[in-house]
């Protein structure tokens, strides 16, 4: 309880004591020691009261002076930064804002003026060199920590925080011969303890040092509100955070396969998504490609067939006709591409003249010096055969 510190008494070892157990947290007001006072207050009234002692007159005197004294101590500063916090008999009755005050002097009441408005800073992991205050010294015990995939890293941070509950924050956590700072330092060791062991070290030490100050903040807060201890954490930055020294070079070699791995990966994932494509079209080039052919020849068998149908209902009407048309379409196709000339007998007496120079150009290059031997020989170009056609008909 908050009063059961501010017992008074007699000499220093009695004197009141804060809950944080260190007297009055942020300065203010202390209880005088009474007999200590009482004791100067007769000393100085020597030297004006006569030789031969003092009458009842003197000691009214003198009570008068002590209790002025006695009052005149209630009064106290409060700072800009500060708050007064004002205790009757060890209960809160009220606060007091920046500037003079009174207070009712002890037993009867008690101030405190803790600042409320002033950012503090707790480090953990490193402290200030005593020799180079410029320079600063990891503290090991505080700074290695144990991640999530069973690494060690090397952390340094600091935590910024104010008071936001005189109240809370003088009265609500009593830690014997410690001060405030040590539990805001404790919790936030505590806390990136738990976050850090929650996650790996490359992401630690690269992507993650953001949302892990995050995180920090969040539950150091969670944590003091839960001891209602009247703090606020307003910020908590990484300084460091890399490997121990001791295996700095075999983390450094992983990291470099790690790289190496990630390249292969990535120009692995680029050939992929450079040659899939390309097949893809090429695939679909040939479906394409079968597709098209698939329908010529579906429409080509279709022609093929009505046109048959068609000369088919023709021959029905005029067989004969039809048959002979029919024989000189065949013949046609197949005599126009060959290198011959055919005289009927019905061209008896007529003399037939053949160019030459024509025929040689329709002549096959692989055939050409034969049939030149032939053609001088003959004294003609190209082969000659005289026959009839099979219904005797004209030349062709």
């Amino acid at each position: 309880m908050p009063w059961s510190n501010q017992s008074g008494g007699n000499g220093s070892g009695n004197r009141p004591r804060g809950p944080w157990g260190q007297g009055p947290l942020g300065g203010g007001s202390r209880p005088p020691d009474f007999e200590e006072l009482l004791r100067r207050v007769q000393e100085s009234l020597r030297h004006y009261l006569p030789p031969g002692g003092m009458g009842p007159g003197g000691w009214a005197v003198a009570g008068l002076a002590v209790v002025f004294l006695w009052l005149v101590s209630g009064f106290y500063i409060v700072s800009p930064y500060e708050q007064g916090v004002v205790l009757q008999f060890g209960r809160f009755i009220r606060h007091t804002s920046p500037g003079v005050n009174y207070h009712l002097p002890w037993p009867i009441e008690t101030a405190y003026t803790p600042e409320v408005t002033r950012q503090r800073q707790v480090n953990i992991g490193y402290k200030a060199n005593p020799d180079n205050p410029q320079q600063s010294e990891d503290v090991p015990d505080e700074s290695y920590m144990l991640t999530g995939d069973e690494n060690i890293v090397d952390i340094n941070f600091t935590v910024y925080w104010q008071v936001k509950d005189a109240n809370s924050f003088l009265f609500n956590v009593d830690l014997p011969d410690s001060h405030p700072e040590d539990t805001v330092k404790a919790v936030a060791e505590s806390a990136m303890r738990e976050v850090v062991g929650q996650d790996r070290m490359d992401l630690i030490l690269t992507t993650d040092r953001e949302q892990i100050q995050i995180k920090v903040k969040r539950l150091m807060q969670k944590t003091l509100d839960s001891y209602k201890a009247g703090i606020w954490v307003t910020d908590v930055t990484m300084q460091k955070a890399e490997p121990p020294d001791e295996v700095r070079a075999a983390y450094l070699d992983v990291q470099s396969a790690l790289a190496d791995q990630d390249r292969k990966r990535s120009e692995a994932e680029a050939y992929a998504n450079r040659v899939i494509p390309q097949a893809r079209g090429a695939a679909a080039q040939i479906v394409q490609d079968a597709q098209a052919y698939r329908q010529q020849v579906i429409a080509e068998a279709s022609g093929s067939a009505k046109r048959f149908l068609s000369v088919y209902q023709e021959y029905k009407k005029a067989p004969e006709v039809t048959r002979r048309r029919i024989y000189l379409e065949t013949m046609s196709d197949v005599l126009a591409p060959m290198n011959k000339v055919i005289v009927d007998d019905a061209a008896k007496g007529v003399v037939p003249y053949f160019q030459l120079p024509a025929l040689q150009k329709t002549l096959p290059a692989q055939t050409r010096p034969a049939q030149s031997g032939q053609d001088q020989g003959q004294g003609q170009g190209g082969d000659q055969t005289a026959g009839p056609s099979p219904d005797q008909g004209g030349g062709q």
